[in-house]
């Protein structure tokens, strides 16, 4: 069966009872999708479509990850042409768009890294984690060093290890016990500062705290710090300009690696090809995804400056390669649609067009605050945004699970789709936009006006 933008009501609910007998969906109740569902047949631009004809502006690009937009039809003409050509081999071989790939990877971070290639952020960060011990144990044999250092309210992913990086107790709660080999740390939230201080007078407190835990844990135990430049998850944090290079020189000086998760933040997001951009640091591993193909076929990897690799490099009988495999890693069709994913970036210049369009977007709803008093913070980097919503500014109470859900219900029967953020019972009181990076400041107005109902009509309490 299927379904084509002309809407059929009939097959339309023929999908409907096929999804909910035979599937099993991520994150969402099935009784509420027995109540309501979205069957999403196209998409153009910002756009996507439902069985029943309804049109959706999407401010959160799919997951995240759709930057380069919808309907993109030359990616599938260059996986088709892929896919004649060669439609896989291990990548213990080598082939040509993989390796044409990581020659376009190392260009956009300056060069210097080599690339290992996965499926998902989430691999892509579980990678870093091995990479970053295995290294450990050839450079420091004398001591165990096995621990990662991260934040509370981070997020880094799904699997085992990668959600004890995270620091979100909702999400980890079901899966406990771990392992206890990630130590957490105060992030770096400044409009919930977790010293109650203020910036710039804090001092940047958040930083002491990871100098204080890396003491605390004992330098010779620590593998690496892994950062989000921006946290999305728990309502897209920035940092202040300071708080990466001064993170960079506790690594420096203790001898740890830095492991920056641009999984989100990645490929023109925030206004640089990469956060980490903003801030000039250079990290020893980078996990990115998501924005890499725009999400049309899967691939992620994890990149390390050269000498992380050049740890792992000797003779067979050294047994210094890395011990880590990945059957779809460095697929040809999925890494060729990832160059042309890129080369679409560049000519569009979408990188640049995303500062321009979110400092646009930004100021469209930083006017929220002037008309709703429940608008306690708006903020972002480029196309990476966040509205914080509260019951009171000076108190900063957050606005409760159910008003958050009836605003982006509002949103999504007036046809915009926008996230929340991730942060559990106490910090889920963020309206997150993460749109195509090709969205027009019509559609920007747009969310702005929707979200501006939104808030007049769903009462606060």
């Amino acid at each position: 069966m299927s379904l084509t933008n002309t809407p059929d009501p009939a097959i339309r609910a023929a999908v409907v009872r096929q999804d909910l007998q035979h599937v099993l969906h991520p994150i969402v109740q099935h009784k509420a999708l027995e109540a309501k569902q979205i069957v999403v047949t196209g998409g153009e631009g910002s756009t996507v479509y439902d069985a029943d004809g309804t049109a959706y502006l999407d401010a959160m690009a799919g997951l995240w990850c759709v930057n380069i937009g919808y309907g993109r039809t030359e990616l599938a003409t260059v996986a088709a042409e892929q896919l004649r050509q060669l439609a896989y081999f291990p990548h213990t071989s080598m082939n040509v768009p993989a390796a044409a790939l990581g020659e376009k990877l190392n260009a956009l971070v300056g060069g210097g890294y080599h690339t290992y290639f996965v499926n998902s952020g989430s691999e892509a960060n579980e990678a870093g984690f091995k990479i970053a011990r295995q290294y450990m144990k050839h450079e420091h044999p004398q001591h165990y060093r096995f621990k990662t250092v991260s934040r509370y309210f981070s997020y880094h992913g799904t699997t085992l290890a990668t959600l004890d990086a995270g620091g979100m107790g909702e999400r980890k709660a079901k899966f406990e016990p771990f392992s206890g080999d990630f130590v957490h740390v105060a992030h770096p939230y400044c409009y919930r500062c977790p010293f109650g201080l203020q910036y710039p007078s804090c001092g940047m407190a958040c930083v002491k705290n990871l100098e204080t835990a890396i003491l605390g844990e004992g330098p010779e135990t620590i593998a690496e710090v892994i950062i989000e430049p921006i946290m999305s998850g728990v309502g897209v944090a920035v940092p202040p300009d300071e708080y990466l290079p001064e993170v960079e020189k506790l690594c420096r000086k203790y001898g740890i690696l830095l492991h920056i998760d641009e999984v989100i933040n990645g490929f023109g997001r925030t206004g640089k090809m990469f956060a980490h951009q903003h801030y000039g640091v250079s990290p020893d591993i980078i996990a990115i995804a998501k924005g890499i193909s725009s999400a049309y076929l899967p691939i992620a990897a994890t990149m390390v400056k050269n000498k992380v690799f050049d740890s792992f490099y000797g003779e067979v009988s050294d047994n210094r390669q890395v011990f880590q495999v990945n059957t779809y890693g460095g697929h040809p069709v999925s890494a060729a649609v990832a160059v042309r994913n890129i080369e679409i970036l560049e000519a569009e210049k979408l990188t640049e067009r995303a500062a321009d369009t979110g400092a646009y977007l930004l100021d469209g709803l930083r006017t929220l605050m002037t008309k709703h008093k429940s608008v306690g913070d708006v903020r972002g980097k480029g196309l990476l945004v966040g509205v914080e919503l509260v019951k009171d500014r000076a108190s900063k109470e957050p606005v409760d699970a159910q008003t958050i859900t009836a605003i982006s219900d509002f949103c999504r029967d007036n046809g915009v789709l926008v996230g929340r953020a991730g942060g559990g019972r106490r910090y889920g009181n963020t309206i997150t936009m993460c749109p195509p990076l090709v969205i027009t400041r019509a559609e920007c107005d747009r969310l702005v006006e929707t979200l501006d109902r939104a808030l007049s009509a769903v009462k606060i309490n």
